[in-house]
């Protein structure tokens, strides 16, 4: 069985509850999913439980000889509102097995995250290697108005600590917009971070990954912003255009 790190999600919304339950343990997909929480544990045991977790993951990953696929990202990866399987990686990897293709999926999505608190947990997170990433943030920065050179420069920094840790990791960008109430300039500019960040790394860009998803309200929560399920399938055919070329045995 692979095992499902039971990590802790950090919450867009305080008074949202994860509505998964222990029993979906034996989903084939690992989560990464974190809660920044104040006094949730001593940092002793948070310490002593991260190992012990990361050692899961590496001695599973000893066991099936397959390639790690990674998703870091906000709350379009980490499924926010729906339920885990759900997700667009979950339903990545289902299409992953039916092939048989040798890739575990990693989630390693985080509702609210921003480029700069991406930065700040990456490290972490590359304790486990991946073989092929995919880097889904920057619509926070964007719903946020925040500085859009450090976002691209945040962007950049994350794929190069991928780059050290594997020098051979296939990496993906994907590209994603903001409403135009935020002005031209401002999402014209957010709009050329991620080409650009890939340029400058030389990593594969996915085009906007909510293409047919953004501003359709069938395949929204009732927030206008997250996906349903059904749009979360979406989602993962935009991605795996680009993907699945490069996991063919």
């Amino acid at each position: 069985m692979i095992p499902r790190l039971k990590l802790f999600e950090e919450l867009i919304v305080p008074n949202f509850e994860d509505s998964r339950n222990s029993s979906k343990m034996n989903l084939k997909i690992i989560s990464l999913i974190f809660l920044v929480s104040v006094a949730a544990c001593s940092a002793p045991d948070k310490k002593k439980e991260q190992k012990s977790q990361q050692q899961a993951v590496n001695e599973q990953r000893n066991i099936d000889q397959k390639k790690i696929l990674m998703f870091f990202g906000n709350s379009i990866t980490a499924g926010y509102g729906i339920a885990l399987e759900e997700s667009f990686p979950s339903v990545i990897q289902n299409w992953i097995d039916s092939l048989d293709y040798p890739y575990q999926v990693v989630n390693a999505g985080l509702s609210g995250e921003t480029t700069a608190g991406g930065l700040n947990r990456i490290d972490w997170v590359l304790q486990t290697v991946p073989d092929v990433f995919v880097l889904e943030l920057g619509a926070n920065d964007g719903l946020r108005g925040l500085d859009l050179e450090e976002s691209e420069k945040n962007l950049i920094a994350i794929v190069n600590k991928v780059k050290k840790v594997n020098p051979v990791a296939l990496i993906f960008i994907a590209s994603m917009e903001v409403p135009p109430n935020l002005g031209v300039d401002y999402t014209s500019k957010f709009r050329s971070i991620f080409p650009a960040a890939a340029n400058a790394t030389e990593a594969q860009l996915i085009p906007f990954i909510l293409d047919g998803v953004g501003g359709n309200p069938e395949l929204n929560q009732d927030d206008g912003i997250h996906p349903t399920a059904k749009g979360a399938k979406v989602v993962a055919k935009n991605v795996w255009e680009y993907l699945e070329p490069h996991l063919k045995k």
